[in-house]
């Protein structure tokens, strides 16, 4: 809408009043409003609200408002009798300021409260967000809302939108440097990075245009050359021209123009001056900005459509207003003739554009609308004892005010009250207008019109959960993001699998997407760091969410498992075919030869291992966990004692051969038998002591295998598996170097060389063990174990047993006495 003349601000003055105020006389004085350097009445009755501007002031163009200078000169007028202007000198009991409204920029508010808060005249600023520190102790009231709910609205629309790389731009004031100093830094504690800083200059139309308008083009050339898509613009009321302004002219400038989502605040509104009617606002399309909550009082639009110069004559802005809107010239007197351009009257408001002239009220428009409102109250509140008198107490009156209306602040600032729209009006304990933001997009058409449309709003007055609330599918966004939610930030989004790792000298917004690593996965869009999968799942191929695992452990049903077991029946089958070959045949005397207990009981341990062998596979339980190493220690240690005692026997029976020799007796007595028996009872002590200090039990190993969980048998004490492995190896060691010394004993006798051989597959098979045992992991350390039990088992019955059954059942002439008792030459 045109600024010159502040005419968007009548109607929302000139509006008819909801409940009448009787305790004011037809038509009173209520305040002054000043913007821009012009100074205008209030007027209330009984039904309308009237403002006039003062009848000595002349027409001021657009271009010098919003000027320091002028402002002073209107705070200034008002402390002076009207028409005489004598500062700090008031002859005139009839225009004395009840108050005065003033906005709607900090230039303005400022100004205003050095001359007039001296002097103590209640006023009432609007347009601009206001610190608690500036209202107490001063004799001013904000009419906008508190300026932090605003912030933490900004900051919850940025982080709805996920727009975490931003620019941010202010105009060169002090609003500029706290906007900067306090609000810049919470968006980046929460987690929002600031790719730029600009500052605006504020542009005085009276003088330095030119310098200002070279800043703002170098400023306007940084932003659009940034890669932040939305950009927060912290400006005031004036802020739109300048930047409608720097974007027309970028135009000739040859600067590129990218689409931008700007985010305004609502100090904010749209206004412009006479010679950009004709340009475009496409820019706008898709911007949110905040403004004031504000609602359309009843009767607003028939009031508006009703307007013209003829019917408010004695309004002072309605002629200059009309002519800048309509672009056309009134006759200086009744007897002129109408010229080509010369302005009706008669035209009509609802036909200008939007930009020019807005039928709706605006957030600023309803703050002044309710701080006219605001005025009356308090007036009403306060104790006048002679206040609505006039003739002979007009002098008492006069003292009265001179003495009483600085209170009139007091009452402010506790005034409460509903205006016409059923909305309530009041103050908190610090001064601030209890009042929401209500967030708009803007909807720009080919015809420099555009329309807003109100898509969320902050309400200090809901719960926590309900402050902030945003319809995004109201929301029409600009093409050039081919109309969906644009993204704002300094690179593109880690997908899941991916993490954020931070790129050197660059914000914490900046980031390279680097791969979870091996076991850990990501199941949203750029995480800070990789989340480790649950011990019982385990991460997909993309490392985006987790698979469970499945149980694992050496089963029959698989073929490994079903070959060891078959192996195991296949052997026990053979070794108990070979004992009963050794039973039926024991008369022989190649069975007698050697040591016939000894023999069965080593056939005996070797066909236990083998069906021992199967207690490795299938699902682990605790008994079979108790069983598996004990009873594999055991054994082995029985059936490694049988050989060794085998070999000594044998030596010693060849040595009792001698005449004269002393063997005879040892070789008589039971020394095999204690043998077995001693070297057995140490491992049964061993594996004894397991049992009753750590006993191995079902576990599960969760980490060994990505995918599995393996069901396998904890040791409990490593230490005392590695005791019977060792003890176990110890016997095997001496009956193999026992065997070996021996093994040059004449033929007739010697089982020695069987047994070497048996025994160096023995070891061979042990001593591979345990580095394969240890590299392997799950079911396939089973596996080892079990194939090294039926292999190391299986050797020592085929080396031992295979040519003995050989003779027995083949070569029957060889198992004779005459064999036995041949002496090598």
């Amino acid at each position: 809408m045109l600024l010159p003349t502040i005419i968007c601000q009548i109607p929302f003055i000139n509006c008819p009043v909801a409940k009448p105020l009787p305790l004011f006389h037809k038509y009173y004085q209520l305040g002054d409003l000043i913007v821009g350097g012009i100074i205008s009445h209030i007027y209330i009755s009984s039904d309308v609200i009237t403002f006039k501007r003062r009848p000595h002031q002349e027409p001021i163009d657009g271009l010098v408002l919003f000027s320091a200078t002028w402002t002073y000169l209107a705070s200034l007028e008002l402390l002076s009798t009207r028409d005489n202007f004598i500062p700090n000198y008031k002859c005139d009991d009839q225009n004395i300021p009840v108050a005065v409204i003033g906005g709607p920029s900090s230039l303005v508010s400022h100004t205003m409260v050095t001359i007039l808060c001296s002097y103590k005249v209640p006023l009432l600023i609007y347009g601009y967000s206001v610190e608690n520190n500036q209202i107490e102790g001063t004799g001013f009231q904000s009419m906008f809302p508190n300026g932090a709910l605003q912030y933490k609205a900004i900051l919850h629309l940025l982080k709805y939108f996920s727009w975490t790389w931003i620019g941010v731009i202010s105009i060169n004031e002090a609003n500029a440097e706290r906007f900067i100093k306090d609000v810049v830094p919470v968006f980046s504690q929460n987690g929002i990075c600031v790719e730029f800083v600009e500052i605006f200059p504020r542009i005085s139309f009276s003088s330095g245009l030119d310098k200002a308008m070279a800043e703002g083009a170098e400023t306007y050339i940084a932003v659009m050359r940034s890669t932040a898509n939305a950009v927060v613009l912290n400006g005031e009321f004036e802020t739109i021209i300048i930047l409608r302004m720097l974007i027309h002219f970028s135009e000739f400038a040859d600067i590129s123009v990218k689409t931008k989502i700007w985010i305004m605040t609502a100090e904010m509104d749209f206004t412009s001056v006479p010679f950009q009617r004709t340009w475009d606002v496409d820019f706008m399309h898709g911007a949110i900005s905040f403004a004031i909550h504000s609602k359309q009082p009843e009767g607003f639009q028939r009031f508006l459509q009703r307007r013209n110069p003829a019917s408010h004559e004695e309004d002072g802005f309605i002629r200059d207003f009309w002519q800048h809107a309509f672009n056309c010239l009134f006759s200086h007197s009744e007897g002129d003739e109408m010229v080509e351009g010369a302005c009706t009257g008669e035209e009509k408001l609802e036909a200008l554009p939007v930009s020019v002239f807005e039928m709706g009220m605006t957030g600023h428009s309803y703050s002044v609308y309710n701080a006219v409102y605001a005025v009356a109250h308090a007036l009403q509140t306060m104790p006048f004892s002679t206040f609505s008198h006039k003739g002979s107490m007009g002098r008492r009156r006069q003292k009265l005010v001179d003495q009483e209306l600085y209170q009139l602040h007091h009452f402010l600032r506790r005034v409460s009250f509903n205006n016409s729209c059923g909305e309530e009006i009041a103050f908190d304990q610090e001064g601030q207008l209890v009042a929401g933001f209500d967030i708009i997009s803007w909807v720009t058409f080919a015809n420099q019109s555009f329309h807003r449309i109100k898509v969320g709003k902050a309400d200090p007055k809901a719960p926590p959960e309900r402050m902030f609330t945003i319809d995004e599918d109201s929301i029409v966004w600009p093409s050039r993001f081919n109309k969906t939610r644009p993204l704002s930030v300094c690179n593109n989004v880690c997908r899941s699998g991916y993490r954020k790792t931070k790129k050197e000298g660059k914000p914490f917004c900046c980031y390279d997407c680097l791969p979870c690593p091996e076991g850990k996965i990501s199941n949203q869009k750029d995480m800070d760091d990789c989340l480790k999968c649950p011990e019982d799942h385990y991460p997909n191929k993309d490392q985006d969410f987790c698979i469970p695992k499945y149980v694992s452990f050496l089963s029959y049903d698989e073929p490994l498992g079903m070959t060891l077991a078959i192996m195991a029946i296949l052997f026990s089958f053979v070794t108990a075919l070979v004992l009963g070959i050794f039973l039926k045949h024991g008369d022989t005397p190649i069975v007698k030869a050697n040591n016939q207990k000894l023999t069965y009981t080593l056939l005996v341990s070797l066909l236990l291992s083998f069906f021992g062998a199967c207690l490795f596979i299938g699902q682990p339980n605790k008994s079979t966990c108790l069983l598996q190493q004990t009873v594999f220690g055991v054994i082995f240690s029985v059936a490694v004692s049988c050989i060794l005692a085998k070999t000594i026997v044998v030596i010693l029976a060849f040595m009792a051969t001698h005449p004269g020799s002393r063997m005879r007796n040892w070789v008589r007595k039971p020394l095999a038998s204690s043998i077995v028996l001693s070297c057995s009872l140490i491992q049964t002590t061993i594996c004894a002591v397991w049992l009753t200090t750590s006993p191995p039990f079902p576990d599960f190993d969760m980490h060994s295998r990505t995918e599995e969980i393996i069901l396998k048998c904890n040791e409990g004490s490593v230490a005392m598996f590695y005791c019977v492995l060792g003890y176990m190896g110890c016997l095997a060691i001496v009956s193999f170097i026992v065997a070996f010394l021996a093994r040059k004993l004449p033929d007739s006798f010697n089982e020695v060389k069987f047994i070497t051989f048996s025994m160096l597959l023995f070891c061979s098979v042990w001593l591979s063990f345990i580095p394969t045992y240890l590299s392997t992991k799950g079911k396939d350390m089973v596996a080892v174990e079990v194939f090294s039990i039926l292999a190391s088992s299986g050797g020592l019955l085929g080396c031992i047993f295979f040519p003995k059954c050989y003779i027995i059942v083949l070569k029957p002439e060889l198992n004779k006495r005459e064999q036995l008792i041949r002496v090598k030459n």
